[in-house]
């Protein structure tokens, strides 16, 4: 029988340990709130929507940065036991594994705060030769039919020599610009398909409503815009816009839903769907993601 070779996904991004409170509410601007429940665990923007790759059946490889900790340990650990292929993952003298801090209230919102570490020292010659080094080896042709996808908890060097190789490559490249921050200069003409959520979409449009937010970005990069709505769905803005439900689902934790939602999002591109029906699966996956507590 031939053998079918399982989608092939590229994440370029980041690696945190989570340590997250489970409170009846987020604390206001300078109140304490107390009774809540803790949880430790693995996280990241990168590291999440590489394990929800890995989960959709895609064959992963992380290109990214831990401390020599023992946080970096415990991350490397775990990635590698979902599947993740962490052989790309630079462990960095005297760097701290990044940490992220999050409250999660009844409703399942959250507020975040990430210490970065070693994310913000991933070097865009480290992400050159992840890439390329291994699409101009033995297998010169690797990378394409392959996805690369990136997010923005890694400096807008790494950032952009991730969208540069995967263009040079001839990879697909999903860009999930979360924290949201200007564009690189450059990105556009890798033509990225862009994911922010919908308060991201406004800040780098200047727009508020979603669709003009989404039409904006598009006409920017040449290239399709997936806008991430919650509990609505997405929508997407490819010549025209289409609106993706999400199924109504009781909200336990909406940490990393986005991650999920990227990661199910690449593995699907990379498989050969088209974006609208991969944008489908993707907000199911991040729907059902929801339901449990912690990033993962």
């Amino acid at each position: 029988m031939p053998v079918v070779s399982r989608p092939q996904v590229v994440v370029v991004g980041s690696v945190n340990m989570d340590i997250t409170v489970h409170a009846d509410r987020l604390p206001a601007r300078g109140e304490t709130v107390t009774g809540g429940t803790a949880l430790r665990g693995g996280g990241g923007k990168g590291a999440n929507a590489a394990v929800a790759a890995a989960r959709a059946g895609a064959e992963v490889r992380l290109v990214a940065a831990v401390g020599d900790d023992e946080a970096g340990t415990a991350a490397l650990q775990a990635l590698w036991a979902e599947g993740v292929d962490v052989g790309a993952v630079a462990t960095l003298p005297g760097r701290a594994t990044g940490t992220a801090l999050i409250v999660v209230d009844a409703a399942g919102d959250n507020q975040i705060a990430v210490a970065s570490g070693a994310n913000h020292a991933l070097a865009a010659e480290h992400v050159t030769a992840a890439l390329l080094d291994d699409a101009v080896s033995a297998s010169p042709d690797r990378l394409r039919g392959a996805c690369v996808l990136v997010s923005f908890e890694v400096l807008d060097a790494a950032v952009l020599a991730a969208a540069q190789a995967a263009a040079l490559a001839g990879a697909a490249l999903v860009v999930n610009p979360a924290p949201a921050r200007e564009l690189p200069c450059r990105l556009a003409d890798c033509r990225p398909v862009l994911t922010p959520n919908q308060h991201e979409a406004a800040a780098l449009s200047g727009k508020e409503d979603p669709e003009r937010a989404a039409r904006a970005l598009a006409a920017r990069t040449g290239a399709p815009v997936v806008v991430t709505l919650g509990a609505r769905g997405a929508l997407v803005a490819d010549g025209e816009v289409t609106l993706h439900p999400a199924p109504a689902v009781a909200a336990v934790d909406a940490t990393g839903a986005g991650d999920v939602f990227n990661g199910m999002l690449a593995a699907e591109l990379a498989g050969g769907a088209a974006l609208r029906p991969a944008v489908d699966a993707a907000v199911t996956a991040a729907a059902a993601s929801v339901l449990r507590p912690g990033a993962r």
